[in-house]
């Protein structure tokens, strides 16, 4: 009926090692948009573990709903914030299971929102599985789904007590598949971002991408994915922009920016730099035309493409072609921009002098830079960057 998809740090691991949640869920993420639903799950659905960081990133919801069921780890802490997210994502088509549910009342308000309660019935006695199982059957009219099945014994056991779906070593063992893609870089994403979010022509859009061949072949599997419903396939990047939009694009590369690089702390320097630009454009816009207020977007997303690329600033900008001022706050500090930069980098750091001075050279009060902060963070919480 499915295949649960899991995250493994190397095709050797047997087991997970994660040491952080959220990415272990976008990379299980991209890697099905990438390896394409159909030829993965070939008709099957997806059963995907979520903990509470990835539950509420936009990601999720680039995954075609009627192919996957999100499963809820023991982990997160019911809260109403998850009951209102759940609903919501609910409305859009999306399903939910219980993952290893144990019958507390906390848990309680979840069961009429899900689909499926898996049992780890390799936990204790059969004599208490079977209590479980009727307790369950008392509090909930979904499906039941037995987890960690190792004999026939047990199968038989479950099967008798009404349970629906089984999982475990005595019917299969898992497949590691390693995802052989090249990854796109993430100066090019970091550009397409960038053109996207001015709203470019989009035969320009399109000539970045058909640069690029991994992100073409990921956006041709994207788009053809069971996601949109297409009567016929895409096979041009030209129709393929055509279909996903604008918002969608973005979207899409931000999750490529997350998952570009193999460096645990990526997700946390692309929330920041998406930040800085963010701000320093906001901080821009009472006093500078659009074109400075892009300028100055692309200032502060660039200020950490050396820790993003692991590369110099400078050999960056060799092969990066950015504005004169951008280039000189960026490599020297110094320009019409160099202040925004400098402001926003002592806001982080919570540099009060060097807030106060950088302020006072843009003529900009401390309730216009809190605004911006508050505004920047809500924006990128909204991209899922972290």
């Amino acid at each position: 009926m499915a295949y649960e998809l899991l995250f493994r740090q190397t095709e050797s691991c047997r087991s997970a090692d994660i040491q952080n949640p959220l990415q272990a869920g976008v990379e299980v993420i991209s890697n099905t948009l990438c390896l394409g639903t159909d030829w993965l799950l070939q008709g099957s659905q997806a059963f995907i573990n979520l903990d509470e960081s990835t539950l509420m990133c936009d990601f999720i919801t680039l995954l075609p709903p009627q192919h996957v069921v999100f499963e809820i780890l023991e982990t997160v802490k019911v809260s109403p914030v998850l009951v209102a997210r759940i609903q919501e994502l609910r409305q859009h088509g999306y399903r939910f299971a219980l993952d290893d549910f144990v019958c507390l009342p906390e848990y309680q308000p979840l069961m009429p929102l899900v689909d499926y309660i898996k049992l780890d019935v390799l936990e204790q006695p059969p004599a208490k599985t079977v209590e479980i199982i009727r307790h369950v059957r008392t509090l909930f009219s979904g499906k039941l789904l037995a987890e960690k099945v190792e004999s026939r014994e047990m199968f038989e056991l479950c099967k008798g007590e009404g349970v629906e779906y089984f999982q475990g070593y005595y019917f299969a063992h898992p497949e590691n598949i390693a995802n052989k893609t090249i990854k796109p870089t993430q100066l090019t994403v970091l550009a397409l971002m960038n053109q996207v979010r001015a709203c470019e022509d989009l035969k320009q859009i399109e000539e970045s991408l058909r640069r690029d061949a991994a992100l073409t072949i990921r956006l041709l599997r994207f788009v053809n994915s069971a996601s949109f419903s297409l009567a016929h396939q895409v096979h041009s990047v030209r129709q393929a922009l055509t279909v996903i939009g604008l918002q969608s694009l973005y979207r899409w590369l931000s999750l490529l920016l997350v998952t570009a690089s193999e460096q645990a702390t990526m997700p946390l320097l692309a929330r920041t730099a998406a930040c800085r630009g963010r701000i320093c454009e906001l901080l821009a816009s009472r006093q500078h035309n659009l074109q400075i207020q892009d300028e100055l977007f692309i200032t502060g997303m660039f200020s950490l493409l050396d820790a993003l690329l692991d590369a110099p600033m400078a050999t960056i900008l060799e092969r990066t072609p950015v504005p004169g001022p951008v280039a000189e706050a960026l490599l020297h500090r110094r320009g019409p921009y160099a202040p925004y930069l400098n402001l926003v980098e002592s806001c982080e750091n919570q540099n009060f002098a060097g807030i106060e001075r950088s302020a006072n050279i843009l003529g900009l009060d401390p309730a216009e830079i809190n605004a911006a902060q508050l505004q920047a963070l809500a924006w990128a919480d909204g991209l899922a960057l972290a």
